[in-house]
């Protein structure tokens, strides 16, 4: 057996620092790359294992790593190649935080993180399933942590075809899936999702899932609690009952019973977070068919979450009004103010006169005399009209000489002539007014819808889905709690691949054929006016 860990090569480029871990066929050391400086990982096979097919296994791991790793949430790979000592290394991404593994002995992960970091990986795990790779070891200590605090897939040392169905080389016994026991061991991409399923639950609960604290948790009794016994609940009161039945379902006993796919089950974790109100974790995959050019990328929206409100254009209430908008009816022709001027016995100076642009000098014709608005009128004292203007002046008294008649008429004709332009100004705010409305004087009271937020009036959600199976024809029902005039339903079938078929119905009950197994459904209650609840979901057997 060689010493662990084994003595560090001597790369060119590269100035050893530290040891950072050991595994079954190759040690880890920190490195310093002179160009680029920078810290990096390197792995380097066992001296012992170079002569047997570890050694192949080494290098097809560096072509997977390679082929993967730009993928945000893979161990990058910058190169490789063979010491002088005639040990194959690897130069990796150096990840310095605590792997998943340890972190979760320490405490369990909060059902944020645990559903943030989920989706991140099954991502990873999609993408290498289309480029037609299996990992076949996926567990915590796999899934190392960036300076980012991002999580990155490593170690695809078994990895293998999704080709080789029917072999399994090497496996971590607490979350592996009961075919991987099985004679011969089989895998596949379902294998992956049991694993991916065993990961999530042990960051939840901070054990493997069939490990039972205070009792014996050989291999042995490992293996018999995978293949028989039923996956135990999380036992968090922070965790919905959701969660525990994807779960489930990703590990499932029978691998036709688990979600086909990788992506499936980042999927399901997506709906959790939208029903726990989490921001959504988008997955992160790389088409290998992009779409062409001309096609415009409709998304399934599930991995961008949007509130869809449907708006009918013909329903006023959703116009929000506004000061040209009051009135139900316009007038065919508006009604143009006219402003007659003063009296002659008292002018008027030009400057304080207030016109409309297209204002006629006299009232037409046809007008009708009640619509035409006019300012208020300067009224002189009646004395002030009926004085006879060529009136001989009085002769001069004591009591004239004391008291000038001049100066204090000057002094009132101003006071009279600033509040006649205050009552003018305000007069024609209040006639220029009216005409804007359209409203004839006096104003006519119109009822005006009030605004109406689309977006933040609640719906309530159906309740009471329940379903019946008879063959393959299955049909559900479910109650509207508050039915009102115009209201319909969206419905879908919940396909594990991910895929949205939405339907409408008229009365709660939805019918259709389906494959034998469980089926579930999702429900939204639609209004007349476009707005719609959340969607609740129900399922049968």
């Amino acid at each position: 057996m060689s010493r662990r860990p084994s003595p560090p090569p001597e790369l060119p480029g590269f100035t050893y620092l530290e040891p950072l871990g050991t595994g079954g066929f190759a040690d880890v050391f920190l490195y310093e790359q002179q160009m680029p400086r920078r810290r990096v990982a390197v792995k380097v096979l066992l001296a012992d294992r170079t002569s047997s097919g570890a050694a192949k296994e080494f290098a097809d791991e560096a072509n997977v790593m390679a082929m993967l790793s730009t993928h945000p949430a893979i161990v990058t790979i910058y190169q490789s190649g063979v010491a002088g000592d005639g040990r194959p290394y690897l130069v990796m991404e150096y990840c310095p935080r605590p792997n998943l593994q340890l972190r979760a002995r320490r405490e369990p992960f909060s059902v944020a993180e645990a559903l943030r970091v989920g989706v991140q990986v099954a991502g990873a795990v999609e993408t290498a399933h289309r480029a037609g790779v299996l990992h076949r070891d996926i567990k915590p200590a796999n899934i190392l942590v960036t300076e980012y605090n991002r999580p990155a897939l490593t170690d695809f040392g078994i990895a293998s075809t999704t080709d080789a169905i029917g072999e399994a080389s090497g496996m971590s016994i607490p979350w592996s899936p009961p075919e991987s026991f099985a004679e011969p061991p089989q895998s596949g991409p379902r294998t992956d999702v049991w694993a991916l399923g065993a990961t999530i639950y042990t960051l939840l609960a901070g054990r493997s899932p069939f490990e039972r604290p205070g009792e014996r948790n050989s291999s042995a009794d490992l293996i018999e609690r995978i293949e028989r016994a039923a996956l135990p609940p999380l036992g968090r009161p922070d965790s919905p009952e959701s969660l525990q039945r994807v779960l489930e379902r990703a590990m499932a006993k029978n691998p036709d019973d688990r979600y086909p796919s990788a992506v499936a089950f980042a999927r399901a974790l997506q709906k959790v977070q939208i029903e726990l109100s989490h921001s959504v974790t988008p997955i992160d995959i790389v088409d290998e068919h992009p779409p062409a050019e001309d096609l415009e990328d409709d998304d399934d929206g599930l991995t961008r979450v949007r509130q869809v409100v449907s708006i009918d254009p013909d329903v006023a209430a959703f116009t929000r009004p506004s000061a040209t908008t009051q009135r139900k009816e316009q007038p065919a022709s508006p009604v143009v103010p006219r402003f007659d001027p003063p009296p002659a016995a008292e002018p008027v100076d030009e400057a304080t006169q207030l016109r409309s642009p297209a204002a006629p000098a006299a009232p037409r014709p046809d007008a009708d005399d009640r619509t035409i608005a006019r300012p208020p009128m300067i009224v002189q004292p009646l004395a002030a009209q009926t004085a006879a203007p060529a009136a001989a002046p009085a002769p001069a008294t004591a009591d004239s000489a004391s008291a000038p008649a001049g100066p204090r008429s000057r002094k009132g004709l101003w006071i009279g002539l600033s509040a006649a332009a205050a009552v003018l100004v305000i007069g024609a705010i209040v006639a220029l007014n009216i005409l804007v409305a359209g409203i004839e004087s006096p104003p006519e009271t119109v009822d005006s819808p009030e605004p109406i937020d689309v977006v933040s009036d609640f719906v309530p959600k159906v309740t009471d889905i329940a379903g019946s199976r008879q063959g393959d024809q299955v049909v559900f029902t479910w109650k509207n709690e508050d039915p009102q005039e115009g209201d319909s339903y969206i419905w879908s079938v919940v396909d594990g691949s991910g895929e949205v078929d939405p339907q409408t119905a008229e009365e709660p009950k939805a019918e259709f054929t389906a494959e034998p197994g469980e089926v579930c459904i999702a429900v939204m209650l639609r209004r007349a006016d476009g707005r719609a609840s959340e969607e609740e979901r129900g399922c049968v057997e």
